[in-house]
């Protein structure tokens, strides 16, 4: 099935309806399967203010735990696609935000910040056969993106070989570099659709409808749910993903609201406006990393 599967469909929750995983049809790995989770918060479900992301926020602590229990319910979701390891990576500003014991008692959970450009795909390698993006967010520039930004607020635009990128994007090009590919993205309709138009077949979870800074939305359980349910089919049918790659070298067009010093090798192309290009990726997040 190509595109996204929409989870946010407000007719089939008032009706009961619900999403009927796949059979299985993976053909896993001898040494059992092996699931990346990487989550942000902006994407999760009710979430709409940045008070509500911010460590000083006064919603933070339940919008925690929401995160938490996100990340959960796609941990439940692998398990019972028969998932052997699921680690889970804090991927939001401090990379504290998840909830050690909160978190499903199977799944690893890595946390804390790193200067290292892999960043929230921080601990993906070779080893694994699926990523799992959850709470993520529309690239900046998304007018009715909720919260919709690229890593950071400073960040007009950031394209690579051409191709404008979210924060999806990018660390699906880091999954590629492994050759794993991202089976399911969950987020506001926005990124769903910005994930499908790059990969094209990718499992969504849309855990609401963006409305500039309002949203509509189900309730948290039935997001939950969605995500439970839509990880176990994907995973179970991991033949129909294929890892996103780019051919290098890697041209990094990077447009700023501010200025920063420029990062060795790159250039100034424009107002606010910065090119790099390197035949290694992750030095290209490196230099984005400094400029941005």
């Amino acid at each position: 099935m190509k595109g996204a599967i929409r989870a946010l469909m407000l007719l089939a929750a008032v009706m009961g309806c619900q999403y009927q995983p796949a059979e299985d049809s993976a053909a896993v790995a001898e040494d059992g399967l092996k699931v990346f989770i990487s989550v942000d918060m902006e994407g999760i479900a009710g979430v709409i203010t940045g008070n509500e992301v911010s460590s000083s926020g006064s919603e933070y602590q339940y919008f925690r735990e929401l995160t938490t229990m996100e990340a959960s319910a796609a941990v439940e979701g692998a398990l019972a696609a028969g998932a052997t390891e699921v680690v889970v990576r804090d991927g939001h500003g401090a990379k504290n935000n998840i909830i050690p014991h909160l978190l499903h008692r199977e799944a690893k959970l890595l946390r804390g910040v790193t200067d290292r450009p892999e960043n929230m795909m921080l601990g993906l390698d070779e080893t694994f056969d699926a990523v799992i993006f959850i709470g993520y967010h529309a690239k900046a520039g998304t007018e009715e993106g909720i919260l919709a930004h690229t890593s950071s607020g400073n960040v007009i635009d950031l394209s690579v070989n051409g191709v404008s990128f979210p924060e999806a994007g990018y660390n699906a090009v880091i999954a590629g570099l492994h050759d794993v590919p991202v089976a399911l993205v969950a987020g506001d309709n926005w990124i769903c659709e910005q994930v499908t138009d790059l990969f094209g077949e990718v499992v969504t979870v849309e855990t609401k409808v963006g409305m500039n800074v309002a949203a509509l939305g189900l309730h948290p359980e039935v997001v939950r749910e969605m995500i439970r349910d839509s990880t176990e089919a994907a995973l179970r049918d991991l033949s129909r993903f294929e890892p996103y790659r780019m051919e290098p070298p890697y041209t990094m067009v990077l447009k700023v609201r501010r200025e920063g010093e420029l990062y060795p090798g790159a250039e100034k192309t424009g107002e606010g406006e910065f090119t790099f290009t390197s035949t290694d990726f992750l030095e290209v997040m490196n230099a984005f990393n400094a400029m941005k």
